[in-house]
């Protein structure tokens, strides 16, 4: 019997509980006066970064950081078409790592009360360590569900002798197959039966998709 050649895609997730929440949040501030502006974006965020370095003293926090502050002005229109006095913008954003979905929680309920604090978004990730020990993982598995795949191809060819010509991640074998399609980490929000915000974490979605060549006798 002549030799086929077979290509699958092999596939696997799996999902596991998120170590870590990362929240970023943007402070704005606005006034006529540009040294104003400046003045009352660092009365804003003074108290943020001091309650963050708390958290982090406390071991809640895995890190922080506080960066691109940008400063602008604009001329808004008036009613009745006219340009109004120059209004001066300045804001400041904000990173922090959260080990604690409770202390998560509880630190984006008290910062939003803030005026100009605004939360931008809220995801959740595992560890380095747990990421680089989940992919290899999760991989190994995605190749045994391309032989499996391959295997049943070539047996219902009548064929028993499979043997792997070449692995390679998803659209590397087939570069005009669409990629398959990346899978989003997002964070539940739920409020219910509290007057504040309760952060939830999702199960972090970790996943591998293979191509794989075969020679089937």
């Amino acid at each position: 019997m002549s030799e086929v050649t077979i290509t699958v895609r092999g596939e696997h997730e799996e999902r596991l509980p998120a170590e870590q929440g990362v929240v970023r949040l943007t402070v704005r501030v606005e006034a006529s006066d540009r040294g104003i502006s400046i003045e009352r974006l660092a009365a804003e965020a003074g108290p943020i970064r001091d309650a963050l370095r708390t958290r982090e003293e406390a071991g809640a926090l895995l890190s922080w950081s506080s960066s691109r502050a940008t400063i602008w002005t604009d001329r808004p229109w008036g009613p009745d078409g006219t340009r109004l006095n120059p209004v001066h913008h300045a804001s400041l954003e904000l990173t922090a790592v959260f080990t604690d979905p409770a202390s998560l929680s509880a630190w984006v309920d008290e910062v939003s009360l803030r005026e100009g604090a605004q939360i931008d978004s809220v995801t959740w990730r595992l560890s380095d360590e747990t990421a680089s020990i989940a992919r290899d993982r999760v991989a190994a598995a995605a190749v045994r569900d391309a032989v499996s795949r391959a295997t049943a191809y070539a047996a219902a060819l009548g064929h028993t002798d499979v043997t792997a010509v070449a692995v390679a991640d998803a659209g590397l074998l087939s570069p005009d197959a669409p990629a398959a399609a990346p899978k989003m980490m997002r964070a539940a929000f739920d409020a219910a039966g509290s007057p504040g915000v309760d952060l939830r974490p999702d199960d972090v979605a970790v996943n591998a998709v293979v191509e794989a060549r075969f020679t089937a006798r």
